[in-house]
């Protein structure tokens, strides 16, 4: 499975303004910063302030910042607004779009066994916040002692 080159840039994008949380960000400094396409940012940074991540100011010293604080961002929540929820195979959507193809879905050994992959992997991406890619990056020691 493999998440959405937009979802991928947001959890970039969010990270790198985590770093300096309470800078206004533009959208040219920001991509520049992590190297996303800037009209693909542009409609990233959209989709992430709808989604209630980043509010935006227009004008001299406007751009985007981040509203909530790093430990409260899960990836699982970046990646619902992008790809919505996990499903590996698509009978095991929570949405029940698309129906099981095998004979019964209540006996499937597939179906059962991707319903449990589906939820420990949202488990796991629900624990996991842009504070804990901030731990990640090179030079996270180095920010433990910014004041």
């Amino acid at each position: 499975m493999r998440i959405s080159k937009k979802a991928e840039y947001a959890l970039r994008a969010l990270t790198a303004m985590a770093r300096h949380a309470r800078k206004s960000w533009s959208i040219h400094e920001l991509a520049a910063a992590e190297r996303i396409p800037v009209k693909f940012l542009e409609q990233i940074l959209l989709s992430l302030r709808r989604a209630g991540f980043l509010a935006s100011k227009r004008g001299v010293g406007g751009g985007y910042i981040l509203v909530r604080d790093a430990g409260e961002i899960s990836v699982g929540d970046v990646i619902a607004v992008f790809d919505g929820p996990i499903a590996p195979v698509p009978c095991v959507n929570e949405r029940g779009r698309e129906g099981c193809s095998c004979p019964d879905p209540r006996t499937c050994p597939l179906r059962i066994m991707m319903t449990q992959v589906r939820e420990e992997m949202a488990a796991a991406l629900a624990e996991r916040t842009i504070e804990s890619l901030l731990r990640l990056s090179p030079g996270a020691a180095d920010m433990a002692f910014d004041i």
